[in-house]
Parts: structure tokens; C-alpha cells; sequence
């Protein structure tokens, strides 16, 4: 069967869904679960499930699409979003936009960059957006928490106190990074204090489908599922440009060679992606390659791209 792309405004995405299933079904190697994390070392690299939500709401899912999972990493763009929305370009003065060539949870750049993170989305970064929410809102995990159930339509969608706790157990080195942008005033509350509300916002499980619908925002431009405006036209492409420049960690050049698309992965497998004016996608394969990116979920996005032709380039 061949799927042309011609015209995409008449896609139906679920039988391109399928066919993806079922060729990523046929893939022997997966990559393996993130083992540094005990609560996520037991999920099933062969899972798999896809979303596509498109900006009306409709959903097309397939496989595991409706199984929650740990969104670990994705909820750092939504808590830029949030914090983006609050204080505006004052934030780009206490973290940069620029993909960091380093493994998501280094130390070696913050030395010579006197505690100024590279991005949002490496550890260091989102500890700041984390902070910086945090002084705004008083709970910055509950926000996001709100956030995503509002924006999904699934009020069911809860933090999971083991993998949080699993998290603070093994999360010596995320101290360690805020310690030390503490001691440049890159950190505004407690180190406790922010741990503790970093490691309940990574925590949050979500499927495929309430992620694909709760993104949808970015493929709006900025507007709300409720119709309202959380970003600027401008802020919202901020935010998709640094997802597509520095979302899948050391890994996003090739993403974005391969994808062509903004996207945010998440070490629990997970990985958004946002076709801007048109959809949202969320993919879940726990395998992870050496990267901390699901293997099976980037082939996935490689493949729907490949598929459609929808792409920013």
C-alpha cells in the first residue's frame, strides 16, 4: 500500500497509524529501558502506542496509545510554556536556547557558563523553569499538573508517588546541579523545596492521547483548548524552535534530520512532536537508545513524516 502526501488536508491518519504499528512491530532491536531510574527498569521495551490529535480534537490512536506511562522529561516543555507565559523574555536571561553537545544531566558546562543552563530541556535548564515557576505560583508541579488535565480533558491524570520517590532516592546529581546554579543565584527557592517539585512534575503519568491533545496548543500558535491564549504567536514558535533545536538531548540534530519536526522526549519512552497549524503527535516505546531517546519511537515519527510529508522543512 503507498500513501501519498499530496494532499494533507485530507489525511486520515489512522491507516498510516497502522501501517507504522505493524512495520515497528517487525523491528528486532528496541534499545532498554532506563535502568538508572528502578520504578521505570521493568516496563516492556516491545510496548508501543501512537497518538495523532489533530487541532479539532479528533485523536487517532494505535497500540498502547491509551496506556499511561511516565512523561519524565516531556513535562519540561509544558512548564516552559507556563513559565514563558508569566514572565515572558526575562526568562532567557537565567537559561539559554542553545542544544548543549552534553549528556542531559552534565555539570561541565555550568562551571565556565557561570551557572547559566544551555537550554530548558536538559536537566539543569528545567530545574531553572522548574524554580522560576515554583516563585510564581507557590507549586509549580500542581500548576502543571492542572495544566495537563485542563488541556487533555482527562481530570484522572495524577502524579506517581513511587517513581517520584524512586526519583529523589537516585537524584543526587540533580542536587548536585542546583546546588551549584544556587551558589550563582541561578536558584531562587530552596534546593529541597525545588527537588521535590522537580521530581513530582516528572513524574506524572499521561498516555499517548492525553500528551497528543495537551500539546495541542503549540500547533495553535499558543491557543488554549478553551479557546483562551496561553503564549504569544511568537512565544509559542520560541518554544517549538527550541524543542526542534534542543528536545531529544545530544541527539536533536539527527531528530530533526530524520523527523523534521519540533519534539520533546522523556527517558519513560516517550516522545511529543508538533506538526505546527495542522497536528500534535505523542509516540511510547520504553527501549531507549544510548541517547536516553526511544528507539522505536523516533523510527515511529521518521516513519509519519516519511509517510504524510508533514513537516516544518
Amino acid at each position: 500500500m503507498v500513501i501519498m502526501a499530496a494532499s494533507t488536508s485530507s489525511l486520515t491518519f489512522q491507516p498510516i497509524l497502522e501501517r507504522i504499528a505493524e512495520e515497528i512491530g517487525r523491528t528486532p532491536g528496541r534499545g532498554r529501558p532506563a535502568d538508572y531510574i528502578p520504578a521505570l527498569a521493568a516496563c516492556d521495551p516491545r510496548a508501543f502506542g501512537m497518538a495523532v490529535a489533530e487541532l479539532d480534537g479528533t485523536v487517532y490512536g494505535v497500540g498502547d496509545w491509551r496506556e499511561p506511562f511516565s512523561t519524565q522529561s516531556i513535562t519540561k516543555v509544558f512548564t516552559l510554556a507556563l513559565d514563558l507565559a508569566r514572565e515572558g523574555d526575562e526568562l532567557w536571561e537565567h537559561v539559554g536556547r542553545e542544544p548543549s553537545g552534553n549528556p542531559f544531566n552534565s555539570l561541565v558546562q555550568l562551571e565556565y557558563e557561570n551557572g547559566i543552563p544551555r537550554n530548558p530541556f536538559i536537566n539543569a535548564g528545567a530545574l531553572v523553569v522548574t524554580d522560576r515557576l515554583q516563585t510564581r505560583t507557590g507549586d509549580a508541579a500542581g500548576e502543571l499538573l492542572a495544566f495537563l488535565r485542563a488541556e487533555s480533558g482527562n481530570p484522572s491524570l495524577d502524579f506517581d508517588k513511587d517513581v517520584a520517590a524512586s526519583e529523589s532516592t537516585h537524584g543526587d546529581r540533580n542536587a548536585a546541579l542546583s546546588h551549584f546554579m544556587a551558589s550563582y543565584g541561578n536558584i531562587d527557592n530552596p534546593v529541597p523545596v525545588l527537588l521535590d517539585q522537580y521530581f513530582r512534575q516528572c513524574s506524572i503519568k499521561a498516555s499517548c492521547a492525553d500528551l497528543a491533545l495537551a500539546t495541542t496548543f503549540l500547533a495553535r500558535h499558543g491557543v488554549r483548548a478553551d479557546g483562551t491564549r496561553l503564549l504569544t504567536r511568537s512565544q509559542a514558535k520560541q518554544v517549538n524552535a527550541v524543542m526542534l533545536t534542543c528536545g531529544t538531548y545530544d541527539a536533536a540534530g539527527d531528530f530533526a534530520y530524520r523527523v523534521g519536526l519540533p519534539g520533546k522526549s522523556g527517558v519513560g519512552g516517550g516522545i511529543i512532536a508538533v506538526v505546527p497549524g495542522r497536528c500534535t503527535l505523542c509516540v511510547w516505546s520504553p527501549g531507549l537508545d544510548e541517547r536516553g531517546n526511544s528507539v522505536a519511537g523516533v523510527a515511529a515519527l521518521d516513519r509519519f513524516t516519511t509517510l504524510t510529508g508533514l513537516s516544518v522543512f
